[in-house]
């Protein structure tokens, strides 16, 4: 495989991804739970047909476009997990007519704007907001949330569903213990708000979505549904999370070397801001890392360096990774590193496809 690399080139584990695909699966049906992912992270056609192996039918988006391209690959039941975007009424429309689209909402301005337009029935869920200050309704707001669904009842086009929250502060959690006490206060207030209107909407569900607490977790009283999607890559960020282990990351970055730096120990390598991101996490010495760094020893095959041997400066097309003197001696001009992504999601949409093990091309959503 390396030998055929002469760029930035992003490689798939097959193997590992589905590997975290039927464990993701297996903890659904575990639980009870539909198993909603998120495609975002993949944005993959090919990568969407492994779900369907392990009885995958509904799937989470983050756009009407990529619900649009997912569609085209025959997914009938589709959530665009994003606050809907009113000027693409008339696209959520068109694809209101090919199968079950459900979107989401926090205001009744979305829904007066929406309900008027539609073609085909449309699902609604309300956004939750627990902790995770960014979108959403707060879970005890009920006069709003009353209004919300008040409204949306006024359309013969739109159905209610129940309440969707994402808990992204997990991202922010220090430990696995930290990241439980968040899912289960998230659980709390779900539940909470469920009990003021169950008896009015006996059907109502209750869907999640975070990576960590659905892959660190084992309890999802009164959950219908979860939603992760970085799972099928994980990545630097899930590991210090303690959500999968180093081993679980299908994902990689193979760059080659342009340039050694005897004097600070570094050496440059062909993959920047603009293959990875600029996403970071703090390495044992508190540095800002930017990728874990796997280089080939001697005949031992690659081998992971410590944290303190990281990829530690991006800019738009070059990457400085510093090393243990150890380190640089094995690496010279030409050699192809493996880095291991801070955040899968974001490297994979810059770089728009993957390259399996086996040399198997696998193209990505079109980006316009």
């Amino acid at each position: 495989m390396e030998t055929n690399i002469t760029r930035p080139t992003l490689i798939l584990n097959k193997s590992i991804c589905l590997q975290n695909i039927e464990r993701m699966a297996e903890k659904a049906r575990k639980h009870q739970l539909r198993f909603r992912p998120h495609f975002k992270t993949h944005q993959s056609i090919d990568v969407g047909r492994w779900f369907r192996s392990t009885g995958v039918e509904s799937i989470t988006v983050s756009s009407v476009q990529m619900a649009r391209y997912f569609a085209s690959d025959g997914w009938k039941d589709i959530t665009i997990a994003f606050p809907f975007n009113i000027p693409e009424t008339d696209e959520l429309s068109k694809l209101s007519t090919l199968g079950r689209i459900n979107i989401l909402v926090d205001n009744r301005d979305t829904v007066l704007s929406v309900g008027t337009k539609l073609m085909g029935t449309v699902g609604v869920y309300i956004k939750i907001r627990t902790d995770y200050f960014r979108t959403g309704v707060s879970w005890s707001e009920n006069k709003k949330i009353h209004e919300i669904i008040r409204t949306i009842e006024k359309h013969k086009n739109l159905s209610f569903l129940g309440f969707l929250t994402h808990s992204g502060h997990t991202y922010q959690a220090r430990s696995k213990n930290e990241i439980q006490q968040m899912h289960f206060d998230t659980l709390g207030k779900l539940n909470r708000l469920k009990e003021q209107f169950i008896h009015a909407y006996p059907n109502l569900e209750l869907s999640i979505g975070d990576t960590p607490s659905c892959s660190v977790s084992d309890f999802f009283e009164g959950i219908d549904e979860i939603r992760p999607g970085n799972f099928v890559f994980y990545d630097l960020m899930q590991h210090q999370l303690h959500a999968c282990s180093i081993d679980d990351i299908a994902l990689s970055m193979h760059c080659p070397v342009v340039s050694k730096q005897k004097a600070r120990s570094e050496i440059v390598v062909y993959g920047g801001a603009v293959h990875f991101s600029k996403e970071w996490i703090r390495n044992t010495d508190g540095k800002e890392l930017y990728g874990r760094v796997r280089i080939r020893h001697n005949d031992e095959g690659t081998k992971l360096l410590p944290s303190t041997s990281y990829l530690c400066c991006l800019t738009q097309e070059h990457g400085v990774i510093r090393l243990s003197q150890a380190a640089f001696q094995h690496v010279q001009p030409g050699d192809i590193v493996e880095i291991i992504p801070v955040h899968a999601c974001l490297t994979a949409h810059a770089m728009g496809r993957y390259i399996t093990l086996q040399g198997e091309v696998m193209e990505m959503m079109p980006r316009f």
